[in-house]
């Protein structure tokens, strides 16, 4: 494939002007199908490749959106990008993909480089400094949509799940199992999704007349070693827990290595509830209890709503709630007294 080959070669190899080429490749209106047709084959047999750069300084589309994620280990984001990539796709939209790693300095760099021309629009997953940045975006009226986290302004487009329903629901269903001990290993307190969840526990065992006991709850951070250590906590407790509810799936495995490490069996000796239901929670021996999130159609959706801010960037702020729903499987028994 040459480098070289420019949109001038282009023009002359299909037989039209240079606008009409400028034309097919900012995917605007008014141009014949033949000639569109002609454009685009002499771009694929010229090994013609549009600079995305150029094409938004000249007032185009990139047909590329940015999206950054705290990373790439685990079936929740990879599920999410999957229903972003199939709506993308869907659209002939390409993604550009950005990893911070959790960390709070990444961000707002990322977001600079992505908005600087290259992107036509941003998906934010669980961002964890939006503060930094969203205000300029909305100065720019660049158009994003933020996945998993709310509550940090009324201001962002964002598509969540019931976090707190789901959190009620799954305490609710041990809670009538006969567990009157149910241990919690929270996420990040930097995200909406673990504070909603949180109090969706507090909010059944209020409900169900049992005490919230602060030594119960334990930080995991939505991290597998974290929550390792936090199910030893819990275990080591002089009276354990009878469950632990991990509030993602990710957290679940790290307690679940902690149950192991001490000799216990689940769901004889312990119970355990995960969130999320991403692939893997089907996988493992036995297969994890969990309360599932639409991981799949938040991707999806979101991507469908970018595109919508996209085209019209001063569209009223839409917030896009999808259901939860409790998956039964293996890792909890019924208890007595």
């Amino acid at each position: 494939m040459s480098i070289n080959v420019t949109i001038k070669d282009v023009a002359r190899a299909a037989g039209v002007s240079y606008s009409t080429v400028s034309r097919v490749i900012n995917n605007t209106a008014n141009v014949d199908e033949n000639k569109r047709q002609r454009v685009i084959d002499a771009m694929k047999q010229l090994g013609y490749v549009a600079n995305l750069q150029a094409r938004s300084l000249a007032g185009g589309r990139s047909q590329v959106v940015g999206m950054l994620v705290p990373d790439l280990g685990n079936g929740y984001t990879g599920t999410i990008l999957q229903g972003v990539n199939a709506e993308a796709t869907a659209n002939e939209y390409e993604m550009m993909l950005y990893t911070t790693h959790h960390r709070k300095v990444k961000e707002p760099l990322y977001v600079q480089t992505l908005t600087r021309g290259m992107t036509d629009g941003l998906l934010l997953l669980l961002p964890v400094d939006p503060g930094a940045y969203l205000e300029s975006l909305r100065g720019k009226n660049f158009p994003y949509v933020v996945i998993d986290h709310q509550g940090f302004d009324t201001f962002s487009p964002t598509v969540v799940s019931t976090n707190r329903q789901g959190a009620y629901d799954g305490t609710t269903y041990l809670i009538e199992l006969g567990h009157r001990r149910i241990g919690f290993v929270s996420g990040s307190n930097h995200t909406s999704s673990a504070i909603e969840r949180l109090r969706g526990y507090r909010d059944a065992l209020e409900a169900h007349g049992l005490s919230y006991d602060e030594q119960l709850v334990v930080p995991g951070n939505f991290d597998q070693p974290d929550s390792y250590r936090a199910g030893l906590r819990l275990l080591d407790l002089p009276e354990r827990p009878t469950a632990i509810f991990a509030t993602s799936d990710i957290s679940a495995f790290g307690v679940i290595d902690a149950v192991h490490e001490r000799g216990l069996r689940i769901p004889d000796d312990i119970s355990i509830l995960g969130f999320d239901d991403i692939p893997q929670a089907e996988w493992i021996n036995p297969a994890l209890t969990t309360v599932r999130q639409p991981l799949y159609e938040m991707g999806r959706r979101a991507m469908k709503m970018l595109l919508d801010y996209i085209e019209e960037p001063d569209a009223p702020t839409q917030r896009l709630v999808l259901s939860t729903e409790l998956v039964i499987r293996a890792t909890c028994r019924r208890i007595t007294d």
